[in-house]
């Protein structure tokens, strides 16, 4: 797996975007990310869907190398870190997430994220609530317009459209304007909306090898 990056700056503080569909917060050696929807495949295969779960192990393979490469000190989990609820494929995260119990994991809600007391035990959290602030930043699942600080979000799972002369080309990507930062879902089993991304924004649109600014 290739990790490129991209430097960016929000309020005055540098953000590296990678193309492995997660940033990186060096000031607060923070992994952030959204979207990962755990359990989505087990939920398909429980209603008649045969879906292998490689999808998962493959997400997970690329936070493990993250973390490699940027020894974070937290995960900020900016929502939808589950998909439906308990199943066969949250024991296999929680698994994975005993290879590193020195990370502080921080989960922002999402819309999928229906935790109980229980659940939440399971999965280890260290903290959970429907939004964070830091350092006049604000994570919140999905954008809130009435809000009057910089937000970094997640939710639409955002596309970019390149026309090409052959054909279209939808890629994910990071979308950037003066008051948001909206995330691409990191897992890969996941569609685009290329519809309802910010406008008259930046994109950081990315591939396996490159991010282009567009």
């Amino acid at each position: 797996m290739n990790i490129t990056t991209k430097d960016i700056t929000i309020k005055d503080d540098i953000f590296t975007l990678t193309n492995q569909r997660a940033l990186f917060w060096k000031k607060e050696k923070a992994l952030i990310f959204s979207d990962l929807h755990i359990g989505k495949t087990a939920h398909f295969r429980k209603n008649g869907i045969a879906l292998a779960n490689h999808i998962m192990k493959n997400d997970l393979e690329r936070l493990s190398i993250l973390i490699e490469n940027f020894q974070p000190e937290k995960f900020i989990i900016v929502g939808d870190l589950l998909h439906a609820g308990n199943n066969s494929d949250v024991d296999e995260f929680c698994t994975w997430q005993k290879q590193y119990p020195e990370i502080k994991f921080i989960l922002v809600e999402g819309n999928h994220d229906r935790i109980s007391q229980t659940l939440e035990k399971k999965l280890c959290l260290d903290f959970r609530s429907s939004s964070l602030h830091i350092g006049g930043i604000t994570f919140v699942h999905d954008y809130d317009r009435s809000s009057p600080h910089f937000q970094i979000t997640g939710h639409i799972h955002p596309g970019f459209v390149i026309n090409s002369p052959v054909k279209k080309i939808k890629l994910p990507c990071f979308a950037l304007t003066s008051k948001q930062l909206l995330l691409p879902a990191f897992s890969e089993f996941t569609g685009l909306d290329t519809k309802n991304i910010p406008k008259k924004g930046n994109y950081f649109v990315f591939t396996d090898s490159e991010i282009y600014e567009i």
